[in-house]
């Protein structure tokens, strides 16, 4: 992440300009030489500007990975994608998951940087009335949920995840009724419109359907 970067660099900064002020404190004539506070403090001030959105950061990232655990069922590693990282990402994945050596999917994934941004919005309101980028966001961390814990196929993937909607918002906050409204309108309104590779068997008796008292239909 290039603001961990930027702020390592002016902490190293600050602390190089402190170290070689206490290594030289006197001049020639053995006069002390004044502490370079005003370069130490812009160095501090810069390091703490950085650190708040980095913080902010892995906060949000350590609420989606207890979430995703618990509807996984699994260990797992959630990460956020960063603005830096929007540059080279030629994708339009709004989450990924690699698939390992051995053909089975890895327990850990990469939200974009779009519904990172939504789910954040989302766990900062009240959640009554989540625009429709955050109900599709919280869905995407339940979809990746289901490949990090073994599910292969898209349209099985996206099925059990329909189905555990409900589970992850409570994850993340919501109340019963929040959780289930934020479901149902992923499966009646975005759903339906999802490509080909993404749906069929799901639904009532059908190929992929659990049964779960948190499915939405």
């Amino acid at each position: 992440m290039l603001l961990t970067w930027v702020l390592v660099g002016f902490l190293a900064l600050a602390a190089f300009i402190s170290g070689r002020w206490y290594l030289r404190q006197y001049d020639g004539l053995g006069r002390r030489r004044p502490f370079p506070r005003i370069s130490v403090v812009l160095c501090l001030l810069v390091a703490l500007g950085c650190a708040i959105p980095v913080v902010v950061h892995v906060r949000l990232e350590h609420q989606l990975q207890a979430a995703a655990e618990q509807v996984a069922g699994v260990p797992v590693e959630v990460r956020c994608q960063t603005i830096g990282q929007t540059f080279v990402d030629a994708t339009a994945d709004l989450g990924y998951v690699k698939w390992g050596p051995d053909g089975e999917p890895e327990r850990k994934t990469l939200i974009s940087w779009e519904p990172c941004q939504d789910l954040r919005a989302w766990l900062g309101s009240d959640k009554s009335a989540p625009s429709l980028d955050q109900v599709v966001a919280v869905h995407v961390l339940t979809h990746e949920a289901m490949h990090m814990s073994g599910i292969k196929n898209e349209s099985h993937a996206e099925c059990a995840a329909v189905q555990r909607d409900e589970a992850t918002a409570q994850a993340l906050g919501a109340d019963p009724d929040q959780a289930r409204a934020l479901a149902k309108r992923y499966w009646t309104e975005v759903y339906p419109r999802m490509p080909d590779g993404y749906r069929g068997g799901c639904g009532p008796e059908g190929r992929y359907d659990e049964e779960l008292s948190t499915a939405p239909w």
